[in-house]
């Protein structure tokens, strides 16, 4: 079992331990979940078509058991969370029973502090105020980065490797 985490940029959490996107107005939830869908979308179809059995999963944010299960650091937070067995694991009798999916969970909140403080507007939209187009695309940017990094572990690469990867670029493609 892999519990594969996405680490590559964290983002402070508040004193309480809670991510203070907790606050966040703006963007509702149903057009963050279709975002994560179109992001989705984006994978190449010559990865995308071998992900099976894989719940992808909206959430608000990862729960201190999750943190503290996947060696995060206090005062830090995940985008991401791929949680399962990995393609390179499942031998051949994979799938026979009552197999539960594998999930890969988006947390809301920390993409959406990030992109607010990347975009220089994290006390407007902490107030409530709408996203900015600048934002926006910083959010699609996360999830899609986050995606791929989640969908790296489900192919049986680890976080050593996966990391190699994005700093050499290699990982990236073309929208």
């Amino acid at each position: 079992m892999s519990d594969e985490d996405f680490l590559g940029e964290k983002t402070p959490a508040s004193p309480s331990g809670k991510s203070a996107a907790a606050k966040l107005g703006g963007m509702p939830r149903k057009e963050f979940e279709e975002l994560v869908a179109d992001a989705f979308l984006l994978v190449p179809e010559k990865f995308r078509s071998k992900v099976k059995n894989v719940a992808l999963l909206v959430d608000d944010e990862p729960d201190a058991e999750t943190l503290k299960e996947n060696n995060v650091p206090e005062g830090y937070t995940l985008f991401g969370l791929y949680r399962g067995i990995p393609l390179t694991e499942r031998g051949d009798g994979y799938g026979v029973g009552g197999t539960l999916p594998d999930t890969i969970t988006i947390f809301r909140n920390p993409i959406m502090e990030a992109a607010a403080d990347e975009a220089g507007v994290g006390d407007l939209i902490a107030w409530g105020e709408e996203p900015t187009e600048s934002m926006k695309k910083r959010i699609r940017t996360i999830i899609r980065d986050t995606i791929w990094h989640e969908i790296a572990h489900f192919f049986g690469m680890d976080e050593f490797d996966v990391g190699e990867r994005e700093e050499e670029g290699t990982n990236e493609f073309k929208v």
